[in-house]
């Protein structure tokens, strides 16, 4: 049988009840997993020519009660810190995978980066039905490009331009029960092929 990336279990470290469990879980089973996303991928991102990106793999370090929810690896072209940048994400909620193109809250660039994408909002509607758009990261919950449709990535843009806490983000979400039983080489395929289709938006969101 041909191995998986993901399994069971590291969806089911969201359910491991208490902050320091659940930290020694996400320590052992899916940091390490993340890590080693970050060397396939840094790479592979810094060859598109758009700077150099660095892996940085959530550590959750200022939580001292509620334990995450969520955790990721995030790729942006900066050695320290990634939420001030537009940045990639793959990482796990305890329902589903996610490879994502972020614009959060710490971002200063915001209006730029939504008058841009409202210029060109048909990237976006363009993207393949299974593509998703929300304006939280701290929400599981997306809709599909599909849903969405273009009055709805509209409006997403357009609070991101005007409210000081707005995020935007797009990509792909995957259910749990379909991540498990990707092989390896089938999950590396699916997020290289999720990368390739938002490098455009980011282009657009960077003004590149």
């Amino acid at each position: 049988m041909t191995k998986g990336f993901w399994t069971e279990s590291d969806f089911g470290v969201f359910e491991t009840p208490g902050l320091e469990a659940r930290m020694t879980a996400l320590q052992e089973r899916i940091q390490p997993k993340f890590a080693m996303l970050g060397e396939r991928y840094a790479p592979i991102l810094s060859a598109w020519g758009k700077g150099e990106f660095f892996a940085h793999v959530a550590k959750h370090a200022r939580r001292t009660v509620n334990p995450p929810r969520d955790s990721w690896v995030a790729f942006a072209p900066a050695k320290r810190g990634y939420k001030a940048l537009p940045h990639f994400q793959i990482g796990l909620w305890g329902t589903h995978l996610f490879i994502i193109l972020a614009v959060i809250y710490e971002n200063p660039d915001k209006k730029g980066i939504s008058e841009r994408l409202q210029h060109d909002v048909k990237l976006l509607t363009g993207l393949p039905g299974d593509y998703i758009v929300s304006g939280d990261h701290m929400k599981p919950g997306a809709d599909s490009i599909h849903d969405a449709g273009e009055e709805g990535i509209l409006k997403l843009l357009e609070r991101l331009h005007d409210v000081k806490k707005a995020e935007f983000l797009v990509g792909r979400h995957l259910p749990a029960e379909e991540a498990v039983r990707m092989t390896e080489s089938e999950f590396l395929s699916y997020a290289d092929r999720t990368f390739e289709t938002l490098l455009p938006v980011y282009e657009r969101i960077t003004g590149q």
